[in-house]
C-alpha cells in the first residue's frame, strides 16, 4: 500500500547535509504536512531533532525501505514557496554553497503571534506547492549572463491592509507623473513592457520635489509594474537610499501596498513583512540586498547602484545581489533594471555581450564639472586650490556648499615629526591617528593609546598630523570662512537633510546629506588619496563616489574635482562613465582579472587545499588558472590561500568540483575526529578583489 513521504531540506550549515532527505509522514501529521512548511525531523547520526523545510511530497510502497518519521510540523504556514526554493538552489549551486545558507538570509525566524494572526486572516498563497529544486538547476551559470558565455524588514502601514481591498482583483491606476518620468528615458517603457534586462543611466539631478531623480525612476518603474498587476522588487544599498525611495513611492505610487525589508526592524516586523510577500496580492518590496530573494511574483526587479559594496553579501555563500537578480530574472522572466549614475564593469560586460540593453536619458542634463589640477597643494600645505576656494566662498553666500573628503575623524594618519615615517602602534603595527589636536595617538586597529610612542626609524618621540579627516577639515574651513556654519556629515555624525541657508557641509563619501534646492557648489577633495588605495576597482569606486556627489548639485552649480587627472577625471568631466567601464574591462581581459573571468578563492590547510586544487587541475582549465597557494599572513593555524580564475562557461563545472571538495573535506574531518588536528576548507566564488 502506498505511503506518503516528505522530502525535506535540513536547516544545517554542514555541507554534506545539503540535499533532500526522505522521511515518512505519520498519519496524524498528513493534513498539516504541506509543501513549504517548517518541520522537525530526527537526525539519526547525531541522535537529535533538527529543523527543516518540507520541499515536496511523494508516495512509495510501505515495504520499499525503512524511513524515519517526521517528528512534528512546526506550523501550517507555507513559508517556502516553489520559486524561492528553486532560486535558493540555483544561487547555492552557482556559488558552491548550501541552499540552507541562502534561505537563512531571507526567511526570518518564526514569530508565533505574528504568524497566528496572519493565518487567522487567511494569509497564504493558493498554489503554494513546492517542486523539487534540483530539477531546474542544470546550468546555474546560464542565468548570470548570456547562455554558455557568462554566466531585511518592516511593513509599511498600508501593507497591512486586506490584500483583496485594492490590488488583488484589479490593477492600480497609474498617475500621470509615472508616464512622464518613464518617458524621460529612451526605451524604458519598452523594456518594462518586454520584461527585458536593462542598464539605466539615471539623470544626475534633484527633482523639484527635492528627491533625487533616481528615486523617481525606480518608483515610476515599480508603479507601472504594479499597475499591470505584478509585484516589483526595489533593492538599494543602505537605509538612507531606502528612506528616499519610500518618499518617492509616496508621490508616484501612493495607493500601492509596500513591504519594507529593512535590517533596522524588529523581529516581529521583519517576519510580518516576509509573510506579506507570500500572498497573492501584488505589492512593492523595498529593501536591502536580501530583498532580491523576496518570494513575490515579480514583474520587475530593480537595483540601484550595484557597485556599492553593501550589496555584496558577506555571509555564506557570499552571492552579490546583482547575481541573485540575474538568476531570478532568468528563472521568472521579469523585467530587470540596473540603475546608477555610473556603470560597473560587471554590468558593462553584459551590455557588450548583448545580454543587457543600455538605456540613457532622452535629454541628458549633466553637472558642470571643473578639473582643478593647476596648483601643487601638498607643497603649499593647502586643502583648497584658489579657484575652488573662490567658488566655494561665492556659493556659500547664497546656500549650502558640499566638500567631500576621503576619511572621517580629525587626523586618521600620523607621521614622525622628525623623519616623516608613518607612526605605527607598538602592539599590533596598526596606524596611529588623533581624535583632535593635541590628543593622545590611538591605534586604528587595536584601539590602544600610545602615550610613550617612539619612532621605529629614527627614535623620535613627536608626531605630526599627516592627513585631514572630516573633523579637521571642518575646523580649518571654519577659520577660513568666518560667519558661515560648518556641518560635519559622516558615520559618527549622520545628517540626512539640510536647509537652503548658507553652510559648508564636510561629508565623507556616501554620507552626503540632501540639500534643499541642491548644493550651490560641490568640491571633491582627497581624490588623489582615494585613488591610491590598493584595490582593483578603486577607479570605478572613485568615479561612483564623485558622480553620486555631483548629482546632488543644483542645476548649473560648479563641481570641482581637486588634484586628479587621467582617465577617471576625464570620465567625470565628460560624464562618460560607461566608456570608462568599457575601457577598464578591455584592460582587465588580457590580465584575466574580474569581471572578464570569474575568480574563486580557496582557503584551507595544506593537504585539504591541495586535494581541491588537484580536482581543479583535472578540469583542464586554461594555463595559469591557479594562483598560489601561499600562506595566509598572520594565520597561526598554517592555513593557505589560492585563487582559481576560470571562464564563465566553465562556471558550473568549477562550482560543482569545489563543492564536492568541500563536502569530501568535511566528511574526512568527521571520520578522523579525535585522531588528527581539525582542518577546514572554505570556498568563495566571484571574488571582486582577488588577493593572495
Amino acid at each position: 500500500m502506498p505511503r506518503p513521504i516528505a522530502r525535506v531540506l535540513l536547516d544545517s550549515p554542514v555541507p554534506q547535509l545539503d540535499r533532500l532527505f526522505d522521511y515518512a509522514i505519520p498519519a496524524e501529521l498528513i493534513d498539516d504536512a504541506l509543501p513549504g512548511v517548517r518541520v522537525r525531523v530526527p537526525l539519526r547520526s547525531a541522535g537529535r531533532l533538527i529543523d527543516a523545510y518540507l520541499v515536496e511530497l511523494d508516495t512509495e510502497d510501505d515495504d520499499a525501505r525503512t524511513l524515519a518519521e517526521v517528528d512534528a510540523v512546526v506550523s501550517r504556514a507555507q513559508v517556502l514557496p516553489e520559486q524561492l526554493c528553486t532560486l535558493a538552489r540555483r544561487v547555492a549551486d552557482r556559488a558552491a554553497g548550501s541552499a540552507s545558507d541562502v534561505l537563512r538570509l531571507i526567511v526570518p525566524k518564526r514569530q508565533v503571534r505574528v504568524e497566528k494572526a496572519w493565518l487567522a486572516a487567511g494569509g497564504g498563497r493558493a498554489d503554494a506547492a513546492v517542486a523539487e529544486p534540483d530539477a531546474a538547476v542544470a546550468e546555474p551559470d546560464a542565468a548570470v549572463a548570456e547562455p554558455d558565455a557568462a554566466d531585511t524588514t518592516d511593513v509599511a502601514e498600508d501593507a497591512t491592509q486586506d490584500p483583496e481591498s485594492d490590488v488583488a482583483s484589479s490593477a492600480l491606476s497609474e498617475l500621470p507623473a509615472v508616464s512622464e518620468t518613464i518617458a524621460q528615458y529612451e526605451g524604458l517603457a519598452e523594456a518594462l513592457a518586454d520584461s527585458a534586462r536593462a542598464a539605466v543611466e539615471a539623470i544626475p539631478r534633484l527633482h523639484q520635489d527635492g528627491l533625487p531623480e533616481w528615486t523617481r525612476l525606480l518608483a515610476a518603474a515599480a508603479a507601472r509594474t504594479i499597475a499591470d498587476g505584478a509585484s516589483a522588487i526595489l533593492v538599494v544599498p543602505d537605509y538612507r537610499d531606502l528612506d528616499l525611495l519610500l518618499a518617492a513611492l509616496e508621490v508616484l505610487a501612493p495607493d500601492a501596498p509596500i513591504a519594507r525589508l529593512d535590517t533596522r526592524q524588529t523581529n516581529p516586523d521583519r517576519y510580518r513583512a516576509y509573510l506579506r510577500t507570500l500572498e497573492d496580492a501584488p505589492c512593492i518590496v523595498v529593501g536591502n540586498r536580501s530583498a532580491a530573494y523576496a518570494p513575490v511574483r515579480a514583474g520587475l526587479v530593480a537595483l540601484w547602484d550595484d557597485g556599492d559594496s553593501l550589496l555584496a553579501e558577506p555571509l555564506a555563500p557570499g552571492v552579490h545581489a546583482r547575481d541573485v537578480a540575474l538568476l531570478r530574472q532568468e528563472q521568472e522572466g521579469s523585467a530587470l533594471l540596473f540603475a546608477g549614475h555610473t556603470r560597473t564593469t560587471d554590468v558593462e560586460r553584459l551590455v557588450e555581450t548583448g545580454w543587457i540593453r543600455a538605456i540613457t536619458a532622452a535629454r541628458r542634463q549633466l553637472p558642470r564639472v571643473v578639473l582643478d589640477t593647476t596648483e601643487d597643494l601638498d607643497r603649499r600645505g593647502q586643502r583648497l586650490p584658489s579657484r575652488a576656494f573662490l567658488t566655494a566662498r561665492e556659493a556659500a553666500a547664497t546656500g549650502p556648499v558640499l566638500l567631500q573628503v576621503a576619511r572621517p575623524g580629525f587626523s586618521p594618519t600620523l607621521v614622525c615629526a622628525s623623519c616623516r615615517a608613518p607612526a605605527r602602534c607598538a602592539s599590533c603595527g596598526g596606524p596611529l591617528g588623533a581624535a583632535h589636536r593635541g590628543a593622545t595617538p590611538v591605534c586604528a586597529w587595536c584601539g590602544r593609546g600610545a602615550r610613550l610612542w617612539a619612532c621605529g626609524s629614527c627614535g623620535g618621540d613627536k608626531v605630526r598630523l599627516a592627513a585631514s579627516g572630516s573633523e579637521r577639515t571642518a575646523e580649518e574651513l571654519g577659520r577660513a570662512f568666518p560667519g558661515i556654519r560648518v556641518i560635519v556629515a559622516d558615520g559618527n555624525h549622520p545628517v540626512e537633510r539640510i536647509d537652503a541657508k548658507p553652510a559648508l557641509v564636510v561629508a565623507t563619501r556616501g554620507a552626503e546629506p540632501l540639500a534643499e534646492g541642491g548644493y550651490r557648489a560641490v568640491v571633491l577633495l582627497d581624490g588623489s588619496r582615494m585613488l591610491q588605495a590598493p584595490e582593483l576597482r578603486i577607479g570605478e569606486s572613485c568615479l561612483r563616489w564623485w558622480s553620486n556627489a555631483a548629482a546632488l548639485a543644483a542645476p548649473g552649480a560648479p563641481v570641482h574635482l581637486v588634484g586628479v587627472d587621467g582617465a577617471v577625471a576625464r570620465a567625470l568631466a565628460t560624464w562618460s562613465q560607461a566608456s570608462y567601464a568599457r575601457a577598464e574591462l578591455a584592460e582587465r581581459a588580457p590580465l584575466r582579472m574580474p569581471p572578464s573571468v570569474r575568480v574563486a578563492q580557496l582557503e584551507g590547510t595544506g593537504a585539504g587545499l591541495r586535494r581541491a586544487l588537484d580536482d581543479i587541475a583535472a578540469l583542464q582549465l586554461p594555463p595559469d588558472a591557479v594562483l598560489g597557494p601561499v600562506p595566509i599572513e598572520g594565520d597561526d593555524d598554517g592555513r593557505e590561500r589560492a585563487l582559481v580564475r576560470f571562464p564563465y562557461a566553465e562556471g558550473a563545472r568549477v562550482a560543482a568540483t569545489l563543492r564536492a571538495a568541500v563536502v569530501a573535506e568535511a566528511m574526512g574531518r568527521r571520520r578522523a575526529r579525535g585522531k588528527t588536528p581539525r582542518t577546514t576548507l572554505s570556498v568563495r566564488l566571484d571574488v571582486t578583489e582577488p588577493d593572495l
